[in-house]
């Protein structure tokens, strides 16, 4: 499972011009899920992102988590964090989950984060989405389950 995280002052998802997922002060994640990834993965992904340090106490020091500021969570799928672009010019997504099931693991997924976090939103599963979103310093983390092994 592979998400890219990105600290925001504001993030909204919209769907055929209707805003489907807004959040105030969080995160904005974006979320792939590969092949043989499990419920282990989403439970270290889970843990991993409401308690990363990533917002600041003091001026220019990073040092309290999502939890510890009350923050909202942004979730959008993207199977394209999978790109394979190692040969030729067009990206294999190879590497992702077929999408049957990882919609049940993205389901899965908001279900954990909501047990963590009082808001979480998303967008819609396999939609074309619009994102826009206002970065807060910016901070961008990439993560990958697969540091847990």
């Amino acid at each position: 499972m592979k998400a890219v995280l990105q600290r925001v002052k504001r993030a909204t998802v919209e769907v055929d011009n209707q805003v489907v997922g807004t959040i105030s002060n969080g995160i904005l994640v974006f979320l792939g899920i590969g092949t043989g990834d499990t419920i282990q993965d989403i439970q270290w992904m889970v843990d991993k992102i409401v308690n990363l340090r990533i917002f600041e106490k003091e001026r220019g020091r990073m040092n309290e988590s999502l939890i510890d500021i009350g923050g909202e969570v942004l979730v959008v799928s993207q199977f394209t964090l999978y790109g394979d672009c190692t040969r030729g010019r067009r990206p294999s997504f190879s590497g992702a989950m077929p999408s049957a099931e990882a919609k049940k693991m993205f389901e899965i997924f908001l279900e954990k984060m909501r047990e963590r976090v009082a808001r979480v939103e998303s967008g819609i599963f396999q939609a074309y989405m619009d994102v826009n979103l206002i970065n807060d310093g910016p901070v961008t983390i990439i993560l990958d389950s697969k540091e847990l092994r």
